[in-house]
């Protein structure tokens, strides 16, 4: 993994514990504040907290706010966790929250049953309406998790696709794509906005040409660095059918790219792997991709600038847990109405490789001279995510839904058949839009984390597979997925 990779860097959450003064019992809001942090600290969540505050650690006191704020924002605290330790503070709560501008999660532990003859110690779901209402009086978009106890699953889950939806934020919003050339001719699908995508998610298109790049890599053809590479290339991979020369050129070139992406700390990439790239250098990339995309900065082909986008959103959410593919949507399956064909001439990243496939490199079957190199294997079994963002007319929109490996017939190239419940209902979507025919995949079943990171940037969560409702339903406990 590059070492300026965001997305697996543990992200700092602001503990913001709010107890309302004077009302409720101070003891029990200490009681509950240490109570979440040894729970948070179970979790391994880094966090910085209000110890220095005052002797309670407990935000109480509106002119506080702005004291937090600054001392959340200097720690580089990128989620804020207003706990609600009872009633708590809702307008310091708002002033903090307001003035990081971070995701926040909204939450307070169920009471415990009131005694007949004593007052009520803590009243916590009931702050936790009144903070609602004032985060939306600011405009702040927020995720909630239903008021439970702390040592409920519900609770455990709901941290977890917060952190996985603040990752998304995180990452997507201030992305760098670094775009290798111009789209290839034909391409008019893979069109993008550049401008749009600055001025709405801080999105930057960071060029450069395909011959900036190829010049340096024939610099250095004969380079210890890639007598380096190249070895280990061989080391890991069947590179039986690939002469030295055609490899060497690979190994060069992913060393090249490997360089400017650190060095413009760029996020993802979009590259135009065809036509230019085979007359400048006589190789396709598809093989680099897959190696950057497991260093942690998916590569899109085609230059598609808006699924280089989708890639580094999936790769957010999964935490480090799986690397990113970028694939074409194909073919239906031959003998199953709602399975399909998520392939790619041969760019998925060889750690998602079938465990019992033979990795292997290849030229390139569909062009004259079978320039090296392309990975050809199946990808291995299990839960996928598969996510597209795309936009037309200034409005944006972000496809997801979740799918299953399943048996189907082997193609060259790397390839995985999915199947989902309806596939027709996927197909209609993508035909209306604003879609196109790539996707980005990633493994596991995180639909949640993105639906919920999506609200925070401003994009339209488009669910097919579960649908919204069936997501919002196993944010409150109500379903498994």
């Amino acid at each position: 993994m590059l070492e300026h990779v965001k997305s697996v860097a543990p992200l700092k959450l602001g503990y913001l514990p709010t107890h309302r003064r004077g009302v409720f019992s101070a003891e029990a809001a200490r009681a509950q504040k240490k109570a979440i942090e040894r729970k948070l600290a179970e979790l391994g969540v880094d966090y910085v907290g209000l110890d220095w505050l005052n002797e309670d650690g407990l935000l109480y006191a509106p002119a506080d706010a702005d004291a937090v704020a600054d001392r959340f924002r200097t720690e580089g605290v990128e989620a804020v966790f207003p706990a609600h330790c009872d009633f708590g503070m809702e307008l310091p709560v708002g002033r903090v929250c307001k003035a990081l501008g971070k995701p926040i999660l909204l939450w307070g532990p169920r009471d415990e049953a009131p005694l007949p003859d004593a007052p009520r110690e803590r009243d916590t779901q009931c702050g936790l309406f009144a903070t609602s209402k004032l985060l939306r009086r600011l405009g702040l978009p927020f995720t909630y998790v239903v008021n439970c106890r702390l040592e409920d699953k519900l609770f455990a889950r709901g941290l977890d696709n917060f952190l996985r939806a603040a990752n998304v934020a995180r990452c997507v919003r201030g992305a760098r794509i670094g775009q290798i050339d111009t789209r290839p001719a034909p391409f008019a699908s893979t069109m993008c906005n550049e401008s749009e995508l600055l001025e709405r998610f801080d999105i930057q298109v960071i060029p450069t040409a395909l011959g900036a790049l190829t010049e340096k890599a024939k610099e250095r053809l004969d380079s210890q660095e890639v007598t380096g590479e190249l070895e280990a290339i061989r080391a890991r991979v069947d590179t039986g059918d690939m002469v030295d020369d055609g490899l060497r050129r690979v190994a060069s070139l992913k060393l090249v790219m490997t360089e400017w992406i650190v060095e413009n700390r760029l996020d993802g990439a979009a590259i135009q792997c065809w036509p230019t790239l085979q007359k400048l250098l006589g190789i396709c990339p598809c093989f680099i991709d897959g190696e950057l995309a497991d260093l942690g900065v998916p590569v899109a082909c085609e230059t598609d600038v808006n699924g280089a986008v989708t890639a580094i959103a999936l790769q957010a959410a999964a935490r480090g847990d799986s690397a990113v593919f970028f694939a074409d949507l194909t073919i239906r399956h031959p003998e199953d109405d709602n399975a399909e064909l998520l392939w790619h001439c041969g760019p998925f990243p060889l750690s998602l490789a079938h465990p019992d496939s033979t990795p292997r490199l290849a030229g390139h079957y569909m062009q004259s001279g079978l320039p090296p190199a392309l990975g050809m294997w199946p990808l291995k079994e299990g839960e996928i995510t598969l996510g597209r963002f795309d936009g037309d007319h200034g409005e944006y929109k972000f496809l997801l839904g979740h799918a299953r490996s399943c048996d189907g017939p082997a193609v060259p190239g790397t390839y995985v058949w999915v199947k989902v419940a309806d596939w027709p209902l996927w197909e209609e979507r993508i035909i209306y839009g604003p879609y196109i025919h790539h996707v980005a995949g990633v493994y596991g079943k995180l639909a949640p984390a993105l639906y919920e990171g999506l609200k925070y940037l401003g994009i339209e969560p488009d669910l097919v597979e579960p649908t919204e409702e069936e997501v919002r339903a196993h944010l409150r406990g109500r379903l498994e997925l």
